[in-house]
């Protein structure tokens, strides 16, 4: 599912916006542009909606700083209609321009098409603080490298592309070490346990996303499981 960032100092609209818009993507909600621009530096999201009448800094100034550092795309929401407003929008790097108030159809259609326009082949992933590029094979939290085996780094990418999905051993020695390859059950468990501490020596809580489901294999969960002490120190 794709996330996007949704910007703008009215918690009505942002209410409003949510409701059209979660059962197809993720909403992440901020009414601060200094805030969200912070967390655009750290995290990934597919899309940003940003509404340009914002008291810190105008959505026109927002997106210049967004392009510093990102190619994000970014579709602006107003009631400001001028054509020189849409114009200079447009100029500064947004991608589309919507005018409040919206139809819901429209909204989500020119979202798809912006997505569509903008779709590349994710080489680089983030996940709260880590920063997996599949390019250079690094692997990084908080600035901090963390050196992995070509096996556990084929691991750690899978269940970050496939989060919340359940991988059995059978499937992640086929698709990690290849089909017709003799790789018993233990060598995974091997592979997972190493990739969990050498994620938590970097300070990454690895017991709260890489998870064991017992019976069947291992899973990345999306957001953190906050197990009691005891619980994660009993898993692999």
């Amino acid at each position: 599912m794709k996330t996007l960032l949704l910007i703008d100092d009215e918690p009505r609209m942002l209410d409003l916006l949510s409701l059209y818009l979660e059962p197809t993507f993720h909403c992440i909600a901020m009414t601060s542009i200094r805030n969200a621009l912070v967390y655009l530096e750290e995290n990934h999201i597919d899309l940003v909606l940003l509404d340009i009448m914002m008291p810190e800094m105008d959505g026109w100034q927002a997106c210049q700083e967004i392009r510093k550092f990102s190619d994000i795309p970014v579709i602006m929401l107003t009631a400001k209609g001028e054509q020189a407003d849409i114009i200079k929008g447009l100029n500064i790097g947004a991608d589309d321009y919507i005018l409040k108030p919206f139809d819901e159809e429209e909204l989500l259609a020119r979202i798809n098409a912006v997505l569509r326009r903008t779709k590349v082949e994710e080489k680089v992933i983030f996940f709260e603080g880590l920063r997996l590029n599949k390019e250079s094979f690094e692997l990084y939290f908080q600035q901090e490298a963390i050196p992995l085996t070509p096996k556990e780094f084929a691991m750690l990418a899978l269940f970050l592309d496939y989060q919340n999905k359940v991988f059995s051993r059978e499937h992640l020695i086929n698709t990690v070490w290849g089909y017709n390859v003799s790789i018993e059950d233990r060598t995974i468990d091997s592979h997972v346990r190493n990739l969990r501490e050498k994620l938590r020596k970097s300070g990454f809580p690895a017991d709260e996303y890489l998870q064991t489901v017992w019976g069947i294999g291992y899973k990345w969960h999306k957001s953190a499981d906050r197990k009691p002490l005891e619980a994660r120190n009993n898993n692999l």
